[in-house]
């Protein structure tokens, strides 16, 4: 069933507005996929809140385009869907990529993060990237780490003479 041109400007329009929200998108391929598992991941992709949308190759194109992104053609090409993720890329992609793993319908084509392009490699790898609350915390061990040290390094010779100045009392009481 065709349709009008009507409705594919208003696709296209729904799609840039989408792309424009976005930190990051995902491209991915669904083909043979259940329309339950499909619910599923489109589910796991709300929880984050992403959306994950069945597109139609020709219109995202031509809404990337206009977006400002460009992506390589091929991951245009067959049955494409789009995962979309206005605040956590990295969440996304992990999300995208764990189901891929589950389910062999879904493989993953191409992202674009940031305005940087990644390749199908690039998207799994950047899925094994911890989530940004644990980066945080691990920058903020590695900026606390050097100010914990230099504590323990000022406080090591009061201590020690603490416990110099606490082994002669110890040998003064022995010797009362």
């Amino acid at each position: 069933m065709a349709i009008t041109k009507q409705r594919k400007q208003a696709l296209v329009e729904q799609y840039r507005e989408l792309i424009g929200k976005s930190e990051g998108i995902i491209l991915a391929t669904y083909t043979g996929l259940p329309v339950k598992d499909l619910e599923r991941l489109r589910r796991k992709v709300r929880d984050l809140g992403g959306e994950f949308r069945v597109v139609k190759n020709r219109l995202a194109r031509v809404s990337l385009r206009e977006a400002g992104m460009t992506v390589v053609d091929a991951a245009l090409q067959g049955a494409t869907a789009i995962g979309f993720a206005p605040d956590d890329p990295v969440s996304l992609a992990k999300a995208i990529v764990d189901f891929s793993k589950e389910s062999d319908k879904v493989k993953v084509k191409a992202g674009v993060v940031n305005g940087v392009v990644y390749d199908a490699r690039q998207v799994v790898r950047l899925a094994e990237t911890p989530p940004m609350p644990v980066l945080r915390a691990q920058l903020l061990g590695l900026l606390n780490a050097p100010a914990t040290r230099l504590a323990g390094i000022l406080s090591a010779p009061a201590r020690q003479l603490g416990t110099v100045v606490k082994a002669y009392a110890d040998k003064g009481a022995a010797a009362a």
